[in-house]
């Protein structure tokens, strides 16, 4: 197949706050957490109780199906409080920084004379495993399950996504470690997809891997679209896949014997004063890493980005998984007339009295109102419009919400991950949370199938 990945359908969502290619050192702040429910479908068993001394790197809790997953801490410190929620179950683990990061040593390692089974127990040890997902399911990868290829997406390409040619800029080394200790770990192809716009790109020189370049409207940077183009899933098969800045902190543990979860975070949207680059942990509260950058008045703070990523308040904390804040208006008022009168302020994909397509650069500033109720699904065929992927997205979600497993399987819902189904959401006339249909589907079919 080529080894350029080019998708026509799609949707472009520009929002005025993109972030600024200048990164601001932050103080390392002082209460971290960890939420098991970053790692879905993982139901945690707690080592440290509260009051226990960590470094970075010590295991807070370990996974019940498989205990060879540790789930380590991002900062050394105390654990100061174990959330706990209905039935016991467990929200967050707390730790209070002690203002100076000790790492746990895991040693450094020559990755290159390492065999896979010698870096998969390395991963496990460091607890680094966590960073690695799979298709079918988007959870945490089944150790004891061999992928057919592994894949990388070192192009974001939802709204105000991080830039990652200059986030993982000087990086190369950890990249390159990270991405020859992946090579031993499947005996497909790791495949890595960048902007084929970019000329800066990390990743441009790595070895041992096959380089792609994509280009095209979101959600072209997508790993489920990029592995439709290059190597699809079927029935019985398996994928992994890793994000370029979890590369990094494996990378540095095979480097240093360090655990460090230090990442490049965007600030991104219309209400921060200043959209930037921060250096913080993964696991670092809102309040520390957005003060006095903030503008808190009717604001909607999300770990993420506005298509996937979460809700959170001041005092939340950073996803597992993320690099990037981002904080817009909430859509908490209503217009008189709204759905009878032209629109000039607001993106859509139907020409019925909106105008977005006459500016498709223009940049918006966008609010959380969702301009509808909810209600049943109306077909209009516009998801077909958004959606790359050779699946029949309308039939899928259906298929989802009454449960119908034969029809899922049918419909290819092994290929696909809640984010996929982002944009579909976005255009939704019928204002149905398809992330959440998708997820809930999948986790009938992971426990009904295995």
């Amino acid at each position: 197949m080529s080894k350029d990945i080019r998708i026509k359908k799609g949707l472009d969502i520009r929002l005025v706050g993109e972030a600024e290619q200048v990164t601001t050192e932050l103080p390392l702040g002082s209460v971290f957490a960890v939420r098991p429910d970053d790692f879905h479908g993982v139901i945690p068993k707690i080592i440290a109780k509260e009051g226990t001394e960590v470094k970075a790197g010590e295991a807070l809790f370990y996974n019940k199906s498989d205990e060879r997953m540790l789930f380590p801490s991002p900062v050394s410190g105390k654990v100061s409080e174990i959330v706990r929620g209905a039935r016991r179950k467990v929200l967050s683990i707390k730790i209070t920084a002690d203002g100076k990061q000790e790492y746990k040593d895991f040693g450094k390692k020559d990755v290159d004379s390492m065999s896979g089974e010698e870096v998969k127990n390395h991963l496990f040890t460091s607890g680094c495993w966590p960073f690695i997902k799979q298709r079918p399911y988007d959870v945490v990868a089944n150790p004891n399950q061999e992928p057919k290829a592994i894949f990388v997406s070192a192009y974001a390409s939802a709204p105000l996504a991080a830039d990652y040619d200059y986030a993982l800029k000087g990086k190369e080394a950890e990249l390159q470690t990270a991405l020859t200790a992946l090579t031993k770990l499947t005996s497909g192809k790791v495949h890595v997809s960048v902007a084929k716009s970019s000329n800066i790109s990390p990743f441009r020189d790595v070895k041992g891997v096959e380089l792609h370049k994509v280009s095209g409207p979101h959600p072209i940077g997508n790993v489920s679209t990029q592995i439709a183009h290059i190597d699809p899933l079927n029935k019985g098969e398996v994928v992994w896949v890793v994000t370029p800045q979890d590369l990094v902190v494996i990378g540095e543990l095979l480097l240093t014997g360090n655990f460090n979860l230090t990442r490049t975070v965007a600030l991104t949207g219309s209400k921060f004063e200043k959209p930037q680059y921060v250096t913080a942990l993964a696991g670092a509260q809102v309040a520390d890493v957005v003060k006095g950058n903030l503008n808190s008045d009717n604001t909607r703070v999300i770990s993420g980005n506005v298509l996937s990523g979460m809700q959170v308040a001041e005092d939340g904390f950073l996803g597992y998984y993320e690099n990037q804040f981002t904080a817009i208006p909430e859509g908490n008022d209503y217009e008189l007339f709204g759905w009878n009168k032209p629109i000039f302020n607001k993106v859509s994909t139907t020409r019925a009295l909106t105008f977005s397509w006459l500016t498709p650069k223009k940049k918006y500033d966008l609010n959380t109102n969702t301009n509808g109720e909810h209600r049943a699904f109306v077909v209009t065929g516009a998801y077909e419009e958004v959606f790359p992927l050779d699946i029949y997205p309308m039939q899928l979600l259906k298929a989802c919400m009454y449960k119908d497993l034969d029809e899922m399987e049918g419909l290819g819902a092994y290929e696909i991950a809640p984010e996929d189904f982002a944009l579909t959401e976005f255009i939704c006339v019928s204002k149905q949370p398809h992330q959440k249909i998708i997820r809930e589907g999948l986790d009938l079919m992971r426990a009904e199938l295995g």
